[in-house]
């Protein structure tokens, strides 16, 4: 029995394009001047690009589990199609279990980056990388020992936070959007491999 068009759609296709969206933002937050700038000296923390990874990981998943999901739906397969179901389940519960993480470690994540710039601009605060910090955030100084000649400028403190905090949102945003989207294809995998199984019954 072909199975309608609708249906055929709903698995595979839009996890194929989701994943396609979740790997173009994570390559892009990994290979982002402005954040490689910030992020490239000598001690630099790593717990942002762990997220970034994650994410990543993720797209490139659901890419490939996405092809199940289509040859599942194509073939009428319920092999695959169980298969499908089961990877996304997994993966949805990386997801979630990284979420958390990511969460619970937002704060960390700032003040990691906060206490690496610190100690970088009172060993140097005419290196290089300070100076990118200054054009990149727009800021200089930290509270403790701001800067003498932009006395307009805000801290770099503030400035990290601000820049970090809309990167880690789109990182949240753009797990929860994949999430609702695996959620999806689970049910009609559910819904399409069940009606497989009842019109083989019936034949």
């Amino acid at each position: 029995m072909v199975q309608p068009i609708w249906t055929r759609l709903s698995d595979g296709y839009p996890e194929d394009l989701a994943g396609s969206v979740v790997l173009a933002v994570g390559l892009w937050l990994r290979f982002d001047p402005e954040t490689v700038s910030l992020l490239n000296g000598e001690g630099a923390p790593d717990t942002f690009f762990i997220g970034v990874y994650i994410l990543i990981v993720a797209g490139g998943l659901v890419m490939v589990v996405g092809f199940f999901g289509c040859c599942g739906a194509v073939r009428e397969s319920q092999c695959l199609l169980g298969s499908f179901f089961a990877c996304l389940l997994i993966i949805f519960g990386a997801e979630v279990a990284a979420g958390v993480f990511g969460f619970l470690n937002k704060d960390k994540i700032i003040e990691d980056v906060q206490n690496f710039y610190a100690k970088t601009y009172n060993e140097n605060n005419n290196g290089t990388l300070i100076t990118s910090y200054h054009k990149v955030l727009n800021c200089c100084g930290t509270k403790a020992t701001p800067c003498g000649d932009l006395e307009d400028s805000k801290d770099c403190e503030a400035g990290i936070e601000e820049f970090f905090n809309s990167r880690l949102y789109l990182i949240g945003y753009t797990g929860i959007g994949i999430a609702g989207v695996m959620i999806i294809g689970m049910i009609f995998s559910m819904v399409l491999c069940c009606a497989i199984r009842n019109t083989r019954e019936v034949i």
